[in-house]
């Protein structure tokens, strides 16, 4: 049977994997992720309280934004960076539903969300715990680190796979 996949093999003497192993940044990954935490985290809380309710559902958004900024940021080409965006997505479903509930209760309060947030205390958390976390957020929030996991890790061309897996091949090749 024929090839289906042909026109990389002549490219791959051409890539340098040591280049591409180089360009990974865990520091940039985990860096950009707790940008996009604070800012999701903002925007979800501006606009819910502008509706008026809660909406678990973009933390789906926030897994595909964290995925992104850590495919682009990261550059990463193993299990780390898929890792990394499950953990962060599991994080920022949190940190925004927090932030989310102290926007509600500030505009209950009459104060700001910053000065709810001050005031949190341990005694707070299993209150908040109870009344403003459901089952859909962590359902949303696993879905989310899914989605982020996907998308964590570098996409590579046909001929820059075909020669990571040739180099990797070869770095086991020795260990035997």
């Amino acid at each position: 049977m024929p090839k289906k996949h042909r026109g990389a093999a002549h490219l791959v003497d051409q890539v340098d994997v040591q280049q591409l192993i180089a360009a990974q940044s865990f520091r940039d990954a985990v860096g950009a992720g707790l940008i996009v935490i604070i800012l999701f985290s903002v925007l979800l809380a501006m606009l819910s309280t502008l509706i008026g309710k809660a909406i678990p559902l973009l933390t789906i958004l926030l897994g595909v934004l964290i995925g992104l900024v850590i495919r682009r940021a990261g550059k990463g080409l193993g299990w780390r960076f898929p890792a990394l965006a499950v953990l962060l997505t599991l994080l920022g479903s949190a940190v925004s539903t927090v932030v989310v509930g102290a926007a509600f209760s500030a505009e209950d309060l009459g104060v700001s969300t910053f000065d709810v947030l001050r005031g949190v205390t341990t005694m707070t958390w299993p209150v908040f715990l109870a009344e403003k976390v459901w089952a859909t957020d962590v359902i949303y929030a696993l879905f989310g680190a899914a989605v982020a996991s996907y998308y964590a890790n570098r996409r590579l061309s046909r001929s820059e796979y075909s020669a990571l897996r040739r180099w990797r091949e070869g770095q086991h090749a020795g260990q035997d």
